[in-house]
């Protein structure tokens, strides 16, 4: 790197600045945690010794492919062990890990390949075909396929491409990882869901990421070996960064390819599980797991959840299971979780069950690693700390994306008044907590009063028949907007329109209550996030 002054005199040089990135976590593990359990799924086990080797393989084979610093290597992968080594393997040989939603139809992977520039991509068996077609739509040179067999999960080597497997058996175990010589460089890519539109590409750079593991650290409240089960995808912000941070502490990553309520149970009866993430419909199946998918535990359980803001009647019922919960939030744009529902012993201590759970739904505070995230109206101005005024969320920090690839207008638009624009409504308590209202899409006005669909579905969810309940704008003659209720009830439940309806009346105004209830499946994204884009579109037609 050479030698750099600053107006001190003092200069930086090799011994006292290196790049912060969250590859250093690895191969510090490999070393200090060496014969300590690093990944477990079934019968694979490997230490953190046998990790780094298989990282380091990986990152040879790629080089050797031909793959160099800023190349992009892809992946359709679900949670399995090669997905978590390519997030240290990929960008130990310098390129850029895109990870894919393995959800997405054909013509979309096509365009994240041709707009990524993927050179590789690794592709479980499962999604083989998934990655074939995409690649021959391709406007661009299609990249090369490494497959990926499960063939205990039912998915055995079609014999088409490269095998993971043998592909790393020949790299070398002795490769020099290609550490980044400026934390800005890029180390992952990442597309929005693009519901409307193309998704965009979010551009991570290792700075970010690697104060994200430090940051969750410390407000997770984790000590050393812990025992994680990687719940949320790791094609949805990186996992929340949680697998980057697992060496950190020397922690065992527990990979699971299908997320059921037994598997979940299972890992925390069989592997001792003492951390994990979902979405709140990830609580919410296992609130609603019949007894043959429960397993006893003894040990306390630390969930963070975030997406849509989980119900407090869930949360309610889901602690009292044997869990605690942080809720946090943020977006792709920002890593993962970037705010954090801290306790607050002296003000929530003696508050009732309803009552707590109501308080920790909320979105909260920034975590340690933040700079400043707080609530604006629309001409950047902080609102009133009132618990009653909306504004938009603001975020500002390091776990901030980069930007947008080839896309500068988004990127201008996204940071203007020098801070993140989050495109979520919220309120801020006196205390500073944070409290989404809805996503700006997502408000209903009706008569000109808006409504929040958060609270309707909050007070829907408390019905003991409604699993899961969306709220979305139907169109009306004489409002304008009405709310609309779509319902995915408990199995075997009973309830009709009409007693749900009453239901709400009991705790919101009249206005707010839904004007038409549709008892139906919902659609979901792979994060377990409610589609209501699909649902608006469903109620423009009733």
């Amino acid at each position: 790197m050479g030698w750099m002054k600053d107006e001190s005199g003092l200069e930086k040089c090799d011994a006292n600045y290196v790049a912060l990135t969250p590859l250093s976590h690895l191969r510090r593990a490999a070393d200090v945690f060496a014969d300590r359990t690093a990944v477990v799924y079934g019968d694979h086990r490997v230490t953190y010794a046998e990790y780094h080797a298989r990282c380091t393989r990986l990152a040879s084979a790629l080089s050797a492919m031909g793959v160099s610093s800023g190349d992009v290597v892809a992946t359709l992968l679900p949670n399995i062990p090669a997905q978590a080594e390519a997030h240290f393997g990929v960008p130990a040989c310098g390129a850029v890990l895109n990870t894919i939603n393995t959800r997405l139809d054909v013509d979309t992977v096509a365009y994240i390949f041709d707009h990524g520039g993927a050179s590789v991509v690794l592709a479980d068996t499962q999604f083989i075909e998934l990655a074939e077609t995409a690649a021959a739509q391709m406007d661009g040179t299609p990249p090369r396929i490494i497959e990926v067999p499960d063939a205990p999960a039912g998915f055995p080597a079609t014999g088409r491409h490269p095998v993971y497997e043998d592909v790393i058996a020949g790299g070398d175990v002795d490769f020099e990882w290609d550490m980044p010589e400026d934390e800005w460089e890029s180390l992952a890519l990442n597309y929005t869901s693009g519901t409307t539109g193309r998704p965009k590409g979010v551009v991570y750079h290792h700075r970010g990421a690697y104060l994200m593991t430090m940051g969750t650290v410390v407000s997770w409240r984790m000590v050393l070996h812990p025992v994680f089960m990687q719940i949320v995808p790791l094609f949805h912000c990186n996992g929340w960064n949680h697998t980057w941070m697992m060496p950190l502490i020397g922690g065992t990553l527990v990979c699971a390819r299908d997320i059921t309520a037994s598997a979940i149970f299972d890992a925390i009866a069989d592997e001792g599980v003492t951390h994990f993430g979902g979405a709140p419909i990830v609580l919410n199946m296992m609130v609603n797991a019949g007894e043959d998918e429960r397993r006893d535990f003894s040990h306390m359980v630390e969930v963070v959840t975030a997406g849509a803001p989980p119900a407090p009647a869930t949360l309610g019922k889901f602690e009292a299971m044997g869990f605690n919960v942080t809720h946090v939030y943020g977006l792709t744009e920002t890593y993962g979780h970037v705010t954090e529902c801290i306790w607050r012993e002296e003000d929530w201590a003696n508050l009732d069950k309803p009552a707590l759970a109501a308080v920790k739904a909320r979105q909260g505070v920034a975590f340690p690693m933040m700079e400043h995230i707080t609530v604006m109206d629309e001409n950047m101005v902080q609102v009133p700390r009132d618990a009653a005024t909306q504004g938009e969320i603001m975020i500002r920090g390091n776990s901030v994306m980069k930007g947008y690839l080839k896309n500068p207008e988004a990127t201008q638009e996204a940071f203007k008044g020098g801070y993140f624009h989050s495109g979520d409504l919220a309120i801020q308590h006196g205390d500073g907590y944070i409290q989404i209202a809805d996503r700006a899409k997502d408000i209903i006005i009706s008569g000109g009063e808006n409504i929040s669909s958060v609270e309707v579905e909050s007070t829907l969810m408390g019905h003991d028949a409604v699993m899961l309940a969306a709220v979305v704008a139907k169109p009306d003659e004489k409002w304008g907007e009405v709310p609309c209720a779509f319902i995915e009830l408990k199995p075997g439940a009973e309830v009709d329109e009409a007693t749900l309806i009453a239901f709400t009346r009991e705790t919101l105004a009249g206005f707010k209550t839904p004007k038409k209830v549709v008892f139906q499946e919902l659609p979901k994204t792979s994060t377990g996030k409610i589609q209501k884009f699909e649902l608006r579109k469903l109620a423009a037609t009733l």
